[in-house]
C-alpha cells in the first residue's frame, strides 16, 4: 500500500452513476434517479461520496458533471483499454491428421471445451468442440478412427481475434457468435502469397469471467487509478 493513498471500492451503482454523468452531463439528480429506476433520496449518499472523491462535481441550477477525476473505473473503459495479448492463454492445438479419438483424449487431458485444428503449415484449418465430438461418437462405433477433419468446423467459419484487439472487442465476439473460445491469431503469408492465420493463443468465456472477478475485487486509489 502506498502511504497516504486512500483505497476506495466503488459500488456498481456508483460506477453506473459516474458513467451516466460522463455521457449525459450536465444532469440533475432526478434524471440520474430515473436512469437507475430509484428514488432521489436513495442516491443522496452515493452522490455525496462521488462528489467528495472528485468523480463528480455539482453546481446549483446546473446539475452534476464530471469531476477532476476523469478516469473513473468503469469496467467498459477498462476492458476497452486492455489488450487480448495481456490475457490470452496458450493455444490448445491438434493436427488435422489426428483422429476423433485423438481429439477426445486431448480435450480431457487439457480440460478444455474446444481444440484448434492446424494444417501442415501450422495455420488454422478449423476447430472441433465437445459438441462436435459428442454428435459423431454417439451410437457410431467407427467414430474413433474418423479423421478429425470430417467433424471440425472449417476455417472460413472460424471467428478469431488478434492480439492487439481490446478485451472488450473479444468479449463482444464471444457473445455475438455464442461461442466459448476465440483463437488468437497472427496473420502471415505463405510462399505462394496466401494469407495464413497462425494460432498464438486463445481467449475464452472463463478468461472473461476471471477478468471481471479481478476487476470487481480490485481496489482503487482516490485518483481513480489502480493500486
Amino acid at each position: 500500500m502506498v502511504k497516504g493513498v486512500i483505497h476506495i471500492q466503488l459500488t456498481q451503482r456508483q460506477i453506473d452513476i459516474v458513467t451516466f454523468v460522463q455521457n449525459q452531463s450536465p444532469v440533475t439528480s432526478d434524471q440520474i434517479a430515473d436512469f437507475l429506476n430509484v428514488n432521489r433520496a436513495t442516491l443522496r449518499s452515493d452522490l455525496a461520496v462521488l462528489v467528495m472523491l472528485g468523480y463528480l462535481d455539482a453546481k446549483p441550477k446546473v446539475g452534476y458533471f464530471p469531476g477532476k477525476v476523469q478516469n473513473a473505473p468503469t469496467w467498459t473503459s477498462r476492458l476497452d483499454n486492455m489488450k487480448v495479448s495481456d490475457v490470452q492463454g496458450v493455444p490448445i492445438v491438434i493436427s488435422i491428421n489426428a483422429t476423433v479419438q485423438d481429439a477426445v483424449i486431448s480435450l480431457f487431458l487439457e480440460n478444455v471445451g474446444s481444440l484448434i485444428v492446424t494444417d501442415q503449415r501450422g495455420a488454422i484449418a478449423g476447430m472441433v468442440s465437445r459438441k462436435d465430438l459428442l454428435k459423431v461418437t454417439l451410437g457410431n462405433q467407427s467414430a474413433p478412427a474418423m479423421p478429425v477433419s470430417l467433424v471440425m468446423t472449417r476455417q472460413p467459419k472460424i471467428v478469431t481475434v488478434e492480439p492487439e484487439e481490446s478485451v472488450l472487442s473479444a468479449a463482444k465476439k464471444l457473445l455475438h457468435n455464442e461461442i466459448g473460445m476465440l483463437p488468437v491469431v497472427r496473420k502471415t503469408v505463405d510462399q505462394d502469397g496466401a494469407e495464413l492465420l497462425e494460432p498464438i493463443g486463445r481467449i475464452t468465456k472463463t478468461t472473461m469471467t476471471e477478468i471481471l472477478l479481478s476487476l470487481a475485487a480490485e481496489p482503487f486509489a482516490k485518483d481513480g487509478n489502480r493500486v
